[in-house]
């Protein structure tokens, strides 16, 4: 009596294996590489374990504490100077008729459609004339440029997911157009406006082109460390440090999903 063995399932677990491998491959090197005291090729693991890079990192003379809380200070208020313009662009382009309210929202892509050296060369140059290179600030205007991409889309999105009927139930029992907004639009916009800042944090944070053509020397972000440590061979700083950034970039997708509902994803773009 022959045994028929049904192998329908293998493709799928191949896709599911190689997609796994894509995915936690290069983490898991990562990881290796941060408890890697000797690793050389032809060697597939690393020879010898330990912790004394990560001592070298946090020590006072690795500089990655206070890189970190750099790019933290950098992107917090990049989170603000954004959120302070797209909290009212968002407003305007989801409840005004505007002309041209397509190609509006298409203007905000515009730094991203550029290659970005030539770009921020030239931005570097004009900023050194007006004594902004070198300087948080000037780091924290390059950011908000591309930061404004997320800011404005979402909170556009998020204050059309909120219905403009609310408000006129707010106006018509006396409460004026600012209350209406300050009491009833902004609480119910502000799930999805807490991920328009959580994007741009992220972005901030690890954004190395801008902070390198415009901060560098003086203001060193912890990609800024990052790139120093790989160019100069030290695998084992660089993977700490990109650690150190992908953290919060996981913890804070997670916040995300939490927040951007069905509702407002929709509206993006519309």
């Amino acid at each position: 009596m022959m045994v028929r063995i049904d192998l329908w399932w293998l493709p799928r677990a191949f896709v599911l294996g190689l997609l796994a491998f894509v995915i936690f491959g290069p983490l898991t090197n990562l990881v290796l590489w941060t408890v890697a005291e000797k690793w050389y090729f032809p060697h597939m693991l690393p020879l010898e374990y330990g912790v004394s890079f990560w001592q070298r990192v946090f020590s006072p003379r690795g500089n990655a504490m206070e890189s970190l809380g750099t790019s933290v200070l950098i992107a917090t208020l990049t989170v603000i100077a954004s959120l302070a313009l797209a909290i009212p662009a968002g407003y305007a382009l989801s409840r005004l008729k505007l002309p041209f309210r397509g190609l509006i929202l298409l203007a905000f892509l515009i730094p991203q459609a550029f290659p970005n050296l030539p770009v921020y060369v030239n931005i570097a140059r004009f900023f050194y004339q007006i004594g902004l290179n070198g300087t948080i600030p000037g780091v924290v205007m390059v950011h908000v440029t591309h930061g404004l991409v997320f800011a404005v889309w979402i909170a556009t999105a998020a204050f059309s997911a909120v219905e403009i009927d609310l408000e006129d139930a707010a106006r018509s029992i006396g409460a004026g157009p600012i209350q209406a907004f300050r009491d009833v639009t902004l609480p119910l916009a502000a799930p999805g406006l807490m991920a328009s800042a959580i994007f741009v944090f992220l972005e901030s944070l690890d954004e190395f082109t801008g902070s390198y053509f415009v901060g560098a020397p003086d203001v060193t972000t912890l990609p800024l460390l990052l790139y120093t440590a790989g160019a100069g061979g030290n695998y084992q700083i660089a993977s700490i440090t990109a650690l150190l950034l992908l953290v919060p970039s996981i913890g804070f997708m997670l916040v995300v999903e939490r927040f951007l509902r069905a509702d407002v994803l929709s509206k993006v773009g519309h």
